[in-house]
């Protein structure tokens, strides 16, 4: 791996060597090479603080007229591990990464947790190398453009995990699915179900099973200014 390679892929000139090392480097491999002290796994706590700031401000900005529920759910969504690991994927992260032998034997150059994570990684190296607003060219280059197939509707996300990521983060509880009515013969029923957040109900939705009731309700949820 060189790292004047790495620069053409991120579109910047690195100036610390190891801080973007050290974002490259998964903690299977310290046991592999001892001249390999530290993980990436700080660098991706750091990445991850400056991801929800510069995401915060960014969809702030560009929807002046969202409540802040449904800015939570669009933030939450572009940050979820689907989209950095795609994004990832894009700039070719994983070819990059230094993993041990069984961890590569694993898959783990295509592993959308372990590539969203050296995603984050990378982005607290950028923001320690080069400052806040590098780090905000670059998330404006390779992440922001995916928030434009958020909003029309071109990507489908799993609403019931982004739903208990956004009430957990709001209320710290948990959202509980119930099933009010099953209608019409069993080759052909539609399911409605409540989701509540505590005892508040937050919305309901139908399907043809149980499952798409649940994503149904929790995409209606997340779409209530009121949530």
């Amino acid at each position: 791996m060189k790292l004047t390679d790495l620069e053409t892929v991120l579109k910047i000139k690195i100036h610390n060597n190891d801080l973007f090392t050290q974002a490259l480097t998964h903690r299977s491999y310290l046991n592999e090479d001892k001249n390999f002290k530290q993980s990436n796994e700080r660098l991706e706590f750091l990445g991850d603080s400056v991801l929800s700031l510069l995401t915060s401000n960014e969809i702030f900005k560009r929807f002046p007229d969202l409540p802040e529920g449904k800015l939570t759910y669009l933030r939450s969504t572009l940050v979820r591990t689907e989209t950095l690991a795609k994004v990832s994927q894009e700039l070719k992260l994983g070819d990059y990464l230094f993993l041990s032998r069984g961890e590569e034997k694993e898959g783990g150059r295509n592993n959308p947790s372990l590539l969203a994570n050296t995603f984050e990684a990378i982005l607290g190296a950028i923001y320690l190398d080069q400052g806040i607003e590098k780090a905000g060219n670059f998330l404006e280059q390779h992440l922001f453009p995916h928030i434009a197939n958020l909003t029309n509707g071109t990507e489908r996300y799993d609403y019931k995990s982004l739903l208990q990521e956004v009430i957990q983060e709001k209320n710290r509880v948990t959202p509980i699915y119930k099933v009010i009515k099953e209608e019409g013969p069993d080759h052909s029923k539609i399911f409605t179900v409540d989701v509540l957040a505590g005892n508040k109900m937050l919305a309901r939705g139908q399907g043809k099973s149980k499952q798409d009731a649940e994503q149904a309700s929790a995409k209606l949820a997340l779409q209530n200014e009121k949530m």
